[in-house]
């Protein structure tokens, strides 16, 4: 990843409201929807959020745009 990139960052919905903000990282439901392993996704700089649960279609956008 070049220096000048920012780390690509999911978004997660705020509990108890519409609103969304950028996550921690990526939940694995996400990453294997895209093709990726946790240890690929760190290779690419790429945040992960063991803790959670959640599986996010525009997350799933977000990695599958970054890998193309």
């Amino acid at each position: 990843m070049p220096l000048h990139m920012e780390p690509v960052r999911p978004v997660v919905k705020v509990a108890g409201s519409d609103r969304t903000r950028r996550g921690r990282g990526f939940s694995l439901g996400e990453l294997e929807e895209a093709g990726l392993s946790v240890k690929k996704a760190r290779a690419f700089g790429i945040y992960v959020d063991l803790r959670r649960k959640s599986v996010h279609e525009e997350n799933v956008k977000i990695l599958k745009k970054f890998l193309s």
